[in-house]
């Protein structure tokens, strides 16, 4: 069964033959995988804003202004000659330049609502002959967009 429409699986229930983990994420139509782009961190941040206050002969108080962004970073390898191949990275960058937010949903077919692409990073190591790369590394930076339609 195909679990990307953003059907939650009860993993209690699973059984190997009812899931399609070979997805680890999908961000709009780029699908993060082994035979893709594998990615082996995935960090989020929570950001909360407060405002400080001056006080006369006292420490500034602080003020809970509101929630910050929540950012999410991956970073991964891709090893171009055993899966992948080359255009991992600038399949991610055409998503970014589509300068549209994007559906984020985990292997699980959780949906994680709207996130924007802000940063691509991408660097190559041990090359061969000819200049080509045997791994690469890159990192992607997302900010949260929230509900399409809502904002």
């Amino acid at each position: 069964m195909d679990n990307w429409d953003g059907e939650m699986l009860d993993l209690g229930q699973c059984t190997k033959a009812d899931t399609n983990f070979d997805k680890m994420l999908s961000l709009g139509g780029y699908h993060f995988s082994v035979d893709t782009a594998a990615y082996q961190s995935l960090t989020t941040e929570f950001n909360y804003n407060w405002a400080s206050q001056a006080c006369l002969g006292t420490h500034p108080r602080l003020q809970f202004t509101g929630l910050g962004a929540i950012k999410k970073s991956l970073t991964g390898e891709i090893y171009p000659f055993y899966r992948g191949g080359f255009d991992q990275v600038q399949l991610m960058a055409l998503e970014a330049e589509q300068g549209l937010p994007l559906k984020l949903i985990t292997a699980t077919g959780l949906n994680l609502d709207f996130w924007c692409i802000t940063h691509i990073q991408e660097e190559s190591t041990e090359f061969m002959l000819g200049g080509l790369p045997k791994k690469m590394t890159f990192q992607l930076e997302l900010l949260y967009y929230g509900q399409q339609g809502v904002m």
